[in-house]
């Protein structure tokens, strides 16, 4: 490997490292870059989108604001459950666009290293892993850490940014 090609792989190694915000989908923990994550919030009512793919479970009033909102259980093919008082919504900001993905809870703000962090491992050709940035180890378990930009595919993204216009304010 040439010095320059082992820098641009040591400077995608150290961009892992840093605070993840930790989750739970059922029993496993998921992670989000810190500095993608806007807020979090309770759940609230979520109205509805006709003729929009069936993870995407509406949009929220937020402040103003229309965020459009996905499952994240229903994206990953996640059987779905029943909301319990830790349901939660986290807005993030993908490519420039505000929207909030329903998880069951939220875990804990975690400083993980690089050392700590693994590639993703190989499920064959068939099987996109492209949206996990790594996976985090630490305290005997083990974090899925995603890339929310690629969670989503640009069309998911694009329709997404559609629903996200300004609420009339009354």
């Amino acid at each position: 490997m040439s010095q320059m090609q082992t820098g641009a792989v040591l400077d995608r190694a150290t961009a892992r490292g840093g605070k993840y915000l930790t989750f739970f989908l059922g029993d496993q923990e998921y992670g989000l870059e810190i500095l993608k994550v806007r807020e979090i919030i309770g759940m609230v009512p979520i109205t509805p989108m006709p003729r929009t793919p069936s993870f995407i479970k509406g949009v929220i009033n937020l402040r103003g604001k229309v965020i459009p909102v996905i499952d994240l259980r229903a994206k990953f093919t996640m059987a779905a459950v029943e909301q319990t008082e830790e349901t939660c919504i986290i807005v993030v900001d993908v490519n420039s666009v505000e929207m909030g993905i329903v998880v069951d809870k939220v875990s804990e703000v975690q400083n993980i290293a690089e050392a700590d962090i693994s590639d993703s491992p190989s499920f064959g050709v068939s099987v996109d892993t492209d949206f996990i940035l790594g996976i985090g180890k630490q305290k005997g378990k083990v974090t899925v850490l995603l890339d929310i930009g690629r969670v989503l595919t640009d069309t998911d993204t694009a329709a997404l940014a559609h629903l996200a216009v300004a609420a009339p304010t009354a």
